[in-house]
This record gives structure tokens, sequence and C-alpha cells, in this order.
């Protein structure tokens, strides 16, 4: 069952992007509260199932946490990956095929604005919602969709704020990116994950619990 929480919460934060975003009838500069909201509400929904991941990033952070074994971390990457690809897909059934201006890319800008946010994204999943000091608690939901959205609306215009590689792998499909640029918002991505795993260690030790 936690996989296909995985999967259903990663189409349906995939689809909103999709939704919000393109044309016609966009969310426009409302389409960070969209996606930060549709975040927060699958986690609830989801965390207690599976972790409320939807985001290889998150998913990896967790595993270097030792909060997840390395067979679900496979799996959930391909439920993770498939559940945006159908997201994306499904979003362009509903859209068309619609124009869409791309991004200037740079691909240094986008690579930090994306590492920033993911790094600070898998870093408050971990510290809300794995550590001992802060288990239990009710705001963990809010806390990461969130910082979704404050990211989006920081870096939105530079980056397109997908701090998730399946949402990159859907805005690919969805033409909101370019395929040649997708390894910048992967790299980016696990390696935030990386280094917030590696210091949320060093808080608490992923082995001892403290």
């Amino acid at each position: 069952m936690k996989y296909l929480y995985e999967f259903i919460g990663t189409f349906f934060l995939v689809f909103t992007v999709g939704m919000a975003v393109m044309g016609p009838n966009s969310a426009g500069n409302l389409a960070p509260v969209a996606i930060g909201s549709v975040l927060a509400v699958l986690v609830y929904a989801g965390g207690s199932v599976s972790g409320g991941h939807y985001n290889p990033a998150v998913s990896l952070a967790v595993f270097l946490r030792k909060k997840l074994s390395i067979k679900d971390l496979g799996v959930y990457w391909i439920v993770q990956f498939l559940g945006g690809a159908l997201a994306a897909l499904t979003a362009l059934y509903f859209k068309g095929t619609p124009e869409i201006q791309a991004l200037e890319f740079d691909s240094t800008k986008v690579f930090l604005a994306e590492f920033l946010f993911t790094f600070l994204l898998c870093f408050v999943v971990l510290n809300a919602a794995t550590l001992k000091l802060n288990q239990n608690n009710s705001y963990f939901g809010f806390a990461i969709g969130f910082t979704v959205l404050v990211g989006a609306f920081a870096v939105g215009t530079i980056s397109g704020a997908a701090f998730n590689p399946a949402v990159a792998f859907g805005a690919a499909i969805m033409n909101l990116s370019e395929w040649s640029n997708l390894w910048v918002f992967i790299v980016a991505a696990f390696l935030g994950s990386f280094v917030s795993a590696f210091l949320v260690n060093q808080v608490e030790s992923p082995e001892k619990g403290h």
C-alpha cells in the first residue's frame, strides 16, 4: 500500500504543477500557493502510510537517515517517476499542447537554486518528520508544503522551482523545460538531499536515535 500512496501523491503533486502552470487558465502568480498547498495536504494524507515523500530526493534523504530500506528506496523511485510521468500526460490531455515560453536557462543559476531549495526541503522533512525531538508533531505537513511554496516564489523565475526529480521529469514531458537540462535538476536535487541528511545525522545519529 505504501508504494501506491507514493504513486498517488506524486501524481497529484505533478498534476497540480501542470494544471497550475500551463495555460490556458493557469493559476499565474498563485501557482506556488496551489503547489505548496497540495503537497501539504498530501503529506498529511500519506505520511502515516508511506512517509509522504512524493520526491526521489526526499526518499534518498530519508534512506540516508536509515529510516527507509534500500528496497523501498528503489521502488519509491520507480513509482514516483511513473506517477510524475502519468500526471504530466494527464495534464497535457486537459490542456492540449499549450505554447510555453521557456525560462532563460542559466545552468549555474538553475543548479544553485535547485540545490539550495531541495536542500532546504529535505532539511525541513528530516527535522520535522524524522527527529525524535519533533516526533508526533502536528505541523509537519504545512512545514513541508510551505517550504515548496516559499521556494517557488523565491526562485521560480530562475529554475522553475522543481526541487524534485519526479517533478523535473514531468516538467520535461510537459515541455516546461528541455530534456537536455534534466540532468541539472536531478544532480542538484540529489546533492541537496545528501547534504541535508549529512547535517541532520550530526544532530541525531540514525543508528542510536540521539
